[in-house]
Parts: C-alpha cells; sequence; structure tokens
C-alpha cells in the first residue's frame, strides 16, 4: 500500500484541450503524459529534499520516495509520488502521544548520534517517553511541496498545452 498526498491537476476545464483531445487525441496523450511525468519527478525531487533522513540515511523514507511512471486512464494520464514504507504516514503527519518501540530509536541514537550502545539506550528510553507524553510532530514533506509547487506544476501543465497547440497548428 503507498502512503502519499493525492493531487489532482484536472485540465477538462479548458475548452481549447477538449477540441484538441477530439481532434488528436494522440498528441494531446503524448503531451499530457510527459508533461505527467515531468511534474512528478518535480514532485519526487521536492519531497526528497524536504523528508528528515534517518539510520537509513538515503536508502531510507527518503530514498522510498519515488515518482511514479504515469499511467493512461480512460480520461487523461494519473502520475504518482509515492512511497510503499508504512512509517511514512506518521512521519508526513506527526503522532499523537504513543509509546513507540525503543529499539529502533536506539539504532538511531547510536548511528545518528554517534552514542556507545548503552548510552543509546539510555537516550532511546528518554526520547521514547517524551514521545509517549508529546507525540512528535509531522515533517509535511508532501503537503507542503505541493503547496510551494503547486505553481511550478502549472506551468509544467500550461507547457503542455502551448506545445499540444504548436503540433496541431504544425500538423494542419
Amino acid at each position: 500500500m503507498s502512503n502519499g498526498l493525492d493531487i489532482r491537476i484536472d485540465l477538462h476545464s479548458a475548452e481549447a484541450l477538449i477540441a484538441a483531445f477530439e481532434e488528436a487525441p494522440e498528441i494531446v496523450e503524448e503531451e499530457l503524459y510527459g508533461a505527467t511525468w515531468e511534474a512528478s519527478l518535480f514532485l519526487q525531487r521536492e519531497v526528497q529534499e524536504r523528508t528528515p533522513v534517518g539510520v537509513g540515511g538515503g536508502g531510507g523514507l527518503k530514498g522510498s520516495i519515488s515518482a511514479r511512471e504515469p499511467g493512461r486512464i480512460a480520461d487523461g494520464v494519473i502520475g504518482a509520488v509515492a512511497t510503499s514504507l508504512a512509517h511514512a504516514a506518521p512521519v508526513e503527519l506527526g503522532t499523537k502521544p504513543h509509546m513507540p518501540p525503543v529499539k529502533p530509536i536506539e539504532d538511531w541514537a547510536r548511528i545518528k548520534l554517534g552514542l556507545a550502545p548503552q548510552e543509546a539506550k539510555g537516550v532511546a528510553f528518554a526520547i521514547a517517553r517524551k514521545i509517549a507524553r508529546e507525540g512528535t510532530e509531522g515533517a509535511f514533506m508532501f503537503t507542503e511541496t505541493f503547496e510551494e509547487g503547486e505553481d511550478q506544476v502549472q506551468a509544467i501543465f500550461g507547457q503542455a498545452l502551448e506545445r499540444i497547440a504548436a503540433r496541431m497548428a504544425e500538423a494542419r
């Protein structure tokens, strides 16, 4: 199961796009596919830059976030930036107070803080108790990426519309 933020760019309201699709569906589909792929890769990079790095480094949560190849659906093209790691949602949204498992925090303290095993165990327990009292703050890497990158994504699709018009003019 993927944990991701569902972002939709609805281009159905663009009358010119609808007319273009009726006239040259292969051009429209090809350009929207390319724009979706470009937007997905842009969003992937931005989400990864905002993702906290744990003990796995780039191979952990950050490395698991990827743009999926756009898929063609009946009435358009769909793209996705997601991860299959279960802990992505709590990192994104934060958590309510709860007692987390101490061992992963202990590993984190040993590797990230360079602590000796016994010291890491004590630090991990203290961190776990704090999480049990206060929960965790969310990183909101998906949410903030879309909010801050929405204009760029819209621009990518705007450029696709311009390319569609140009290609159709050439074909006439």
